[in-house]
């Protein structure tokens, strides 16, 4: 019988949703025959006994999930996410450089430094992009530090404060939409596809509005209701980062489809995997019995 880890903190438990979706997760691995053990931060030292290692934390390079990643990759255990992939997800100018050279579709995007950041640059990136356009701190998550602007001193405003934190800024074309698909690829293939309906209030999927969090509306979508333009362009975006598990954000625009962005190890206790009951089967496949 193999042993599958998932990686556990307090705020992973700190909602019902959350601790249910954790539940199917271990129900559907021992209904495959193999034993489950959560793993907190203060267990860390458990991860080399596992066969597998599932991240249920949120990944950031300067956290924890990182360390409890590269034990698993030092001691060759399979683990979502990989090392890899965290480090490209959690900065923006790596992931979206990745994409272009995979010729993925993004938005207009320009990569911004803060010592060519001046009013004329400022002027320019709007020439480029057009109005509105959004602003992002390259390590953002769960729409944090995403901005939209509308002139060049917005623009300057919002790169003042997110220069306290990075030497680069990305600024992006503004792509309008009520809903982000969240195409899910484990693997570089398929998983599952949702919608996100974006809160009436804001453009982004979780923003705080009058001092109160709003999130998004999730609507898990079949498969055969999913364009098929939507779904490749999921799996391309998914395998330009890597092998593990990503949730891929796309908008419909304009000129098609395109990749806002792409969140290794992706949440599902949302009701992402609703149409998709077998999600946790795959994910404890590709960990145990690959």
């Amino acid at each position: 019988m193999s042993r599958l880890g998932v990686f556990v903190d307090r705020k992973t438990l700190s909602s019902a949703e959350q601790l249910n979706a954790l539940i199917r997760c271990r129900d559907t691995a021992e209904e495959m025959g193999h034993g489950v053990e959560f793993i907190f931060p203060v267990d860390i030292r458990k991860i080399p006994q596992m066969d597998g290692l599932f991240i249920r934390a949120r990944t950031d390079p300067m956290n924890v999930t990182y360390v409890a990643s590269r034990m698993a990759s030092f001691a060759q255990i399979p683990v979502i996410d990989d090392p890899m992939s965290i480090q490209i997800c959690s900065d923006k100018v790596n992931m979206y450089s990745r994409l272009m050279q995979h010729g993925v579709m993004i938005p207009r995007t320009l990569f911004v430094s803060q010592r060519d950041l001046c009013p004329a640059r400022a002027r320019e990136i709007f020439d480029d992009l057009g109005s509105p356009l959004i602003v992002k701190e390259p390590s953002t998550s769960f729409s944090l530090r995403v901005e939209k602007v509308t002139d060049p001193a917005g623009l300057l405003q919002v790169a003042r404060r997110y220069f306290k934190m990075s030497d680069w800024i990305v600024a992006q074309e503004f792509v309008e939409s009520t809903y982000d698909w969240r195409v899910g690829v484990l693997g570089g293939e398929f998983l599952y596809a949702c919608k996100y309906i974006i809160p009436s209030q804001t453009f982004k999927i979780q923003d705080s509005v009058n001092g109160h969090v709003v999130y998004c509306g999730v609507q898990s979508v079949p498969p055969d209701m999913v364009p098929a333009a939507v779904r490749e362009l999921g799996v391309r975006a998914g395998r330009a980062i890597g092998n593990g598990l990503y949730g891929v954000d796309i908008k419909e625009g304009p000129s098609g489809p395109c990749v806002i962005e792409v969140n290794d190890n992706p949440s599902l206790e949302g009701g992402e995997d609703t149409a998709y009951p077998d999600v946790y089967r795959e994910i404890v496949h590709t960990l145990l019995e690959t």
